[in-house]
């Protein structure tokens, strides 16, 4: 006599196999589900963060066309000005009163010939003429230029850097970069204090580091820094950071600012040590 019991399915196992196969399907379907809102998420906010940096650079292409048109408009009129001022001072080179009246206007003029400087070095979209640059050479051509200022603000000058460290970038706007940074720095220290200058590199980029020991950088001060025309001084027109930036940018590469642990803050400009210029992506 056959055992009927051991013939029929053991249905309960079969339900339990199911149930069990359905919990795993749900697990699945929810890990899938997180996995995808943390990727929708993510795309979102570096959609977002794009959107920020196309409207920055459209920005930038706006304030540029109305930088360098006000430059050239301005430089047009300086070049007679300084001619007469010339003239000028030969006529009353036996009047010392009145020569120090035209001391003070010469150096206003100084000061809006800078200016002018500074907005047509914002505004140039040209593309970097890439060149084999040491860094230490440009760095110790920057220093001997500013030697008179850092004596008299009672400066010392560090410098950690490799005969070796190279990059590919254009020398002068290279030079005009760090040359700002270190102008900033100064502008910090006024009463004396250490300046920085260190640089790492590896096989893809290079680091310049501008550092000084001023009073450092507050919060707003650290986000708008590299923004045009934002400026914490009295005086300037708020585009040397702005111009470091678009160096940079025009050579692939970021600047980014800190606050030093031991005190004051430090500029990193970083560049790939191969061509990766964006000019034209810039202008696009």
């Amino acid at each position: 006599m056959h055992d009927i019991s051991s013939a029929i399915p053991d249905r309960g196992a079969d339900l339990e196999a199911v149930l069990s196969a359905w919990q795993s399907a749900t697990e699945r379907l929810a890990d899938t589900h997180q996995l995808l809102r943390a990727e929708v998420a993510r795309l979102s906010n570096e959609l977002e963060k794009k959107n920020r940096e196309l409207a920055r650079k459209n920005r930038l292409a706006d304030l540029g066309q109305i930088a360098s048109h006000v430059a050239h408009e301005v430089r047009n009129n300086l070049v007679p000005v300084a001619l007469y001022l010339s003239l000028l001072r030969r006529r009353l080179s036996d009047d010392s009163g009145s020569l120090d009246i035209l001391a003070k206007v010469e150096g206003g003029f100084t000061a809006l010939d800078a200016t002018v400087n500074d907005l047509l070095h914002f505004a140039a979209g040209r593309e970097p003429a890439l060149e084999t640059v040491y860094v230490l050479a440009t760095i110790d051509g920057i220093v001997k230029q500013l030697a008179p200022q850092l004596a008299a603000q009672h400066i010392q000058v560090e410098v950690d850097v490799d005969d070796d460290h190279t990059v590919w970038a254009d020398r002068g706007m290279l030079e005009r970069a760090v040359l700002n940074l270190t102008l900033n720095a100064l502008d910090v220290m006024p009463e004396g204090g250490v300046l920085m200058f260190t640089a790492y590199q590896n096989e893809q980029y290079l680091e310049i580091e501008v550092a000084d020991s001023g009073p450092g950088l507050s919060e707003s001060a650290r986000r708008s820094a590299f923004d045009p025309f934002f400026t914490t001084k009295s005086s300037g027109t708020g585009l040397g950071l702005a111009i470091v930036a678009r160096v940079a940018e025009s050579h692939g590469g970021t600047i980014t600012a800190q606050n030093c642990h031991e005190g004051g803050a430090a500029f990193t400009l970083c560049l790939p040590r191969e061509a990766q210029v964006h000019i034209k992506e810039m202008a696009a």
